[in-house]
């Protein structure tokens, strides 16, 4: 096996079975203490380089505990855009029961997105102004990753990418995932080659307008199927996934409300009542609207 290398510099040279039985018996049982370089984790993990991206714009204590749980947020939308992704190739190939799989491991990583809200609950209205002001303009809002995530659940608008316009690399993964259909569209499409009614493509750089068709796709695979099926597991791990995002949307409307009330938003926005209509928009509509009709 040869090394390899990531970018920076560290190198990270695999070890197999073999490798950590001889380390064993040569260290008697206990940990590994000198290297050649720097520690294998820190050349894995990149540990001294996460650690120094917490540069806050002030002395007072309570911003790092904000910059560290946005940054946290931060990986997990690059984790779960990623994950996406894979379902979605999956799905456009009709390997139903292995994009289910990794949809279902993306739901477990919600729990520790969500978490991280938790993390600040403790933060009053005068700690987060006593730091506010030095973040000038800074907001969630202009999240490039976070705007990924809701154009894969087909929440599109072509405006929310043009906050994006002076970054062209950026700019331009943006521009590209609106035009692309979202993970729904590859979910529908799968059903519309299973035999289900389903509308003719859309544009999808355009929002989802929820459809009768697929409403009645949805209910149909509820009444005729049931667990085990792998379309009846799908239609509840999306469930799931919906369920989950509207929690984070949730709790983020909650720490706005009692971190700063209903004060304007840092990014220009109304603040609490943006949040609020950000709210009632339901991923995946149909699979809602079908429990009322079933």
């Amino acid at each position: 096996m040869t090394s390899r290398r990531r970018a920076g510099g560290a190198r990270v040279r695999p070890a197999g079975v073999r490798q950590r039985a001889s380390r064993v018996a040569a260290d008697h049982g206990s940990p590994t203490l000198d290297f050649a370089s720097g520690t294998p984790y820190d050349d894995y993990v990149a540990a001294e380089v996460l650690h120094g991206l917490q540069r806050t714009f002030t002395d007072i204590p309570e911003e790092r505990a904000f910059l560290v749980t946005t940054q946290i947020m931060e990986l997990y939308f690059g984790l779960i855009r990623s994950e996406w992704w894979l379902a979605q190739r999956m799905l456009d190939a009709d390997e139903v029961v292995e994009a289910t799989a990794v949809l279902a491991r993306s739901v477990r990583y919600f729990e520790g997105l969500n978490a991280a809200w938790g993390a600040l609950g403790w933060l009053t209205p005068a700690q987060f102004n006593s730091f506010r002001d030095a973040l000038g303009e800074a907001s969630g809002f202009q999240s490039a990753m976070y705007r990924h995530l809701e154009f894969l659940l087909g929440n599109k608008s072509e405006p929310l990418t043009r906050p994006h316009r002076r970054n062209p690399a950026v700019y331009q993964e943006l521009t590209r995932a609106l035009g692309r259909p979202s993970l729904y569209d590859s979910v529908l499409a799968m059903l519309a080659r299973r035999g289900f009614e389903i509308p003719a493509v859309r544009d999808p750089a355009a929002e989802y307008v929820p459809s009768p068709l697929v409403e009645q796709a949805w209910i149909t695979i509820y009444a005729e199927r049931g667990p085990g099926d792998e379309l009846w597991t799908l239609a509840e791990t999306l469930t799931d996934l919906s369920e989950r995002f509207s929690d984070w949307r949730y709790r983020h409307l909650m720490a706005v409300r009692r971190s700063m009330g209903a004060k304007p938003g840092s990014g220009g926005s109304s603040g609490l009542s943006w949040l609020e209509r950000s709210l009632r928009r339901d991923v995946f509509p149909e699979l809602w609207s079908a429990r009322t009709a079933m």
